[in-house]
């Protein structure tokens, strides 16, 4: 800039700048405080935020750098995982193999912050290879429960917060795939086929389990291991049953972990505040004939009494009587409200994906699905701060 320019700016500019501030309009105010005035009037008004507990998590292998990368990359720094347990006929981890499962993720600054034990999976039971806890068997439930017993104790020595289980007979049901949109598929459950085919479904290796069977084998559980869990400071979070089953069962069984009224009587056994659930978003909308507005109340009430140790994020299409798991964008229930919810109650545990969309345009091997729910579930937080 020349010295002629610079004294046009600086030295003529800042006068024309003072004049404009004496300047008087008609109504007697300076021109600048008029502007200053419309610039306030137009200016958004502050956004109002407040502090939010809720983490983002995911599963990973805390024995492989790879694994980890694929989800630290994303801003996770809360798994979900399994301890690796040598002998194949024990049922908890030793301290030395929980040792050697937090060396990576610490070194990575990731937290485990929740286990899933070998036992008291998602599986049908004919598939189960630690079946007896469900099928009410003794003495080798109790064998399997003292089992339970040791990972709780050795997981809360390693400063594992969470236990994730399952008690399921049926497992994860479902008539098979529907086309979604794009390439994309979705897995699908239909109660009028599952009822079809095969029409008289055979019973499972637990035979006939009533709703007071299935109750009781619940509650002999929970009796066991609850006292340890409190003991330990470790929470123990079961998962709703993923079998949509109608008023009569299948198989036999009546699971009575897939309604709203189900889960309530499930966390008011033994309650304690280290009994609660590992709730999916994605099973309690399949509770429901109308999803986008029943879920509000259970979970509600759920979150209120701090029943919820973990989230898992998933959406479906439909309703308990025909539903299709879809993205969270596509989904019947507003995610991002039930995020908020959580928020609400002071919820300070994980939101985690949980299933796929498939795709076979997806060379990523899945991880660009993933990184699109991630997203979804870092906004849906982000969303929840503002009030």
């Amino acid at each position: 800039m020349n010295r002629r320019n610079f004294i046009t700016k600086s030295g003529v500019g800042a006068a024309v700048a003072a004049a404009t501030v004496l300047t008087k309009n008609s109504l007697g105010s300076s021109l600048v405080e008029t502007r200053l005035e419309a610039a306030q009037a137009a200016r958004p008004a502050a956004v109002r935020t407040r502090p939010v507990l809720v983490k983002l998590g995911g599963g990973g292998n805390p024995y492989d750098e790879n694994s980890l990368m694929n989800i630290i990359r994303f801003g996770v720094n809360d798994i979900t995982a399994s301890v690796r347990i040598e002998d194949p006929k024990r049922l908890y981890g030793t301290a030395d193999e929980f040792a050697k499962m937090r060396e990576l993720p610490d070194k990575l600054g990731v937290r485990i912050a929740q286990l899933s034990p070998p036992q008291l999976g998602s599986s049908h039971i004919d598939r189960e290879q630690n079946p007896y806890i469900m099928l009410g068997k003794s003495p080798e439930r109790d064998r399997e429960i003292e089992g339970f017993q040791m990972m709780i104790r050795n997981a809360g020595a390693a400063g594992i917060p969470i236990i994730k289980y399952n008690m399921s007979l049926l497992g994860v049901l479902r008539t098979g795939p529907v086309k979604g949109r794009g390439d994309t598929s979705y897995t699908n459950f239909n109660l009028a086929k599952a009822r079809q085919n095969p029409p008289n479904p055979p019973l499972t290796r637990a035979g006939k389990v009533t709703a007071d069977l299935y109750w009781e084998r619940i509650t002999y559980f929970l009796e066991k291991v609850v006292p340890v869990a409190a003991e330990n400071k470790v929470k123990i979070a079961c998962h709703p049953n993923d079998s949509m089953t109608p008023p009569e069962g299948y198989q036999g069984i009546d699971a009575v972990l897939s309604t709203f009224d189900g889960l309530k009587k499930f966390v008011t056994i033994k309650d304690n505040p280290y009994h609660g659930l590992n709730l999916c978003l994605g099973c309690l909308a399949e509770m429901a004939m109308k999803p986008a507005d029943d879920v509000w109340e259970p979970l509600n009430w759920l979150a209120q009494r701090k029943k919820i140790h973990n989230i898992h994020f998933r959406a479906i299409k439909g309703n308990r009587e025909n539903f299709s798991e879809v993205a969270p964008d596509e989904g019947e229930v507003d995610l991002t409200r039930a995020v908020s919810v959580l928020a609400d109650h002071a919820y300070g545990g994980m939101v985690a994906p949980d299933h796929s969309v498939n795709s076979p345009g997806d060379t990523s091997g899945g991880q660009a699905y993933t990184a699109f729910v991630y997203g979804y579930i870092s906004a849906a937080i982000k969303a929840a701060s503002r009030v």
